[in-house]
């Protein structure tokens, strides 16, 4: 029986963030794709679990309170008497966000397949992942695929984010990986952003061709950042604007929108009533500091949208 909505796997990473930056002073807080996406699932109803490895340090607690305080299962993480907890700087600048990452040796990169025998998977409808678990280890890469074929033996989905990130592993490699997870996820999320570094073109409709050409079968988001997203279900495409807002920091709004849409489709949204109200949690995820304290809840985002219909 399915009793979570969703159980994600993957990285936790402790964040300081520079909040102003002509100045060196980092506001702490927490991020990791993966965890971020689970926490605003929660956030917008949904029932969570989390699958990771944490160091037994004071970084590895915080996450554990973080979870528990948010309403996420923790009976999946490992606490790591050897290895550290993971964490990265975000710097901002003319261009945007920069990031900068001590996360070799973490306890999440030492995740194996026997992390995954807590027996949530089976317990869930979805289970969120992503290319950043399967890129910061051998070890995790090969847990990502064992974690997705328990999921499809118990009759959940697989939701798989891009989540490129080109420090962690060469774009061949990149490639070739995520080629074959998008042919067993159910659901697809890339970013534009990460696409044309796989497939070197920025046209929305020709990297839709490319995925599809690719073998990926599922239904396909692509997030377009401030133009919104395309849904390909694999008969029709269909655009979905985006919330306009005055951003602040866009870390974690990719993450924002996994965790909303796959919140709403649990809930029995449509899946362009899901990516509307995705695009919205997203966009207001923005307005503050930090991947996780400006997650919106429920509330906020059906407020805006209400007034948007108004």
């Amino acid at each position: 029986m399915a009793d979570f909505d969703i159980v994600a796997l993957g990285e936790p990473l402790v964040e300081l963030n520079q909040t102003h930056q002509d100045q060196r002073q980092y506001l702490q807080g927490f991020g990791g794709d993966t965890s971020n996406a689970v926490i605003a699932a929660a956030r917008q109803g949904a029932s969570c679990a989390y699958l990771t490895r944490v160091g037994n340090d004071a970084f590895g607690q915080q996450f554990l309170d973080l979870w528990r305080s948010e309403g996420v299962d923790t009976s999946g993480v490992q606490v790591d008497e050897q290895a550290h907890t993971g964490l990265y700087f975000v710097q901002h600048g003319p261009d945007g966000h920069a990031f900068s990452y001590l996360r070799r040796g973490s306890a999440a990169s030492l995740m194996t397949p026997a992390s995954l025998d807590s027996g949530l998977i089976e317990r869930a409808r979805y289970l969120h992942v992503s290319g950043i678990s399967l890129a910061i280890s051998t070890s995790a890469c090969d847990t990502v695929f064992a974690a997705i074929e328990r999921a499809h033996a118990a009759g959940a989905q697989v939701s798989l984010d891009s989540n490129l990130r080109l420090r962690l592993w060469p774009v061949d490699r990149a490639r070739a990986i995520l080629r074959e997870t998008m042919r067993m996820a159910d659901l697809f999320l890339p970013s534009m952003d990460d696409m044309q570094h796989l497939t070197g073109n920025d046209d929305p409709e020709r990297t839709l061709d490319w995925i599809r050409d690719a073998g990926a079968a599922g239904v396909v988001v692509l997030k377009l950042g401030k133009e919104g997203s395309i849904i390909d279900d694999g008969r029709r495409r269909i655009p979905v604007a985006a919330l306009r807002v005055d951003a602040v920091d866009a870390t974690g709004a990719g993450d924002c929108f996994a965790g909303s849409l796959l919140a709403r489709r649990c809930q029995g949204d449509s899946w362009e009533d899901a990516v509307r109200y995705a695009n919205a949690a997203a966009a207001l995820s923005t307005l503050g500091y930090g991947a996780v304290d400006p997650l919106p809840r429920k509330e906020q985002v059906l407020e805006r949208l209400k007034s948007l219909s108004a």
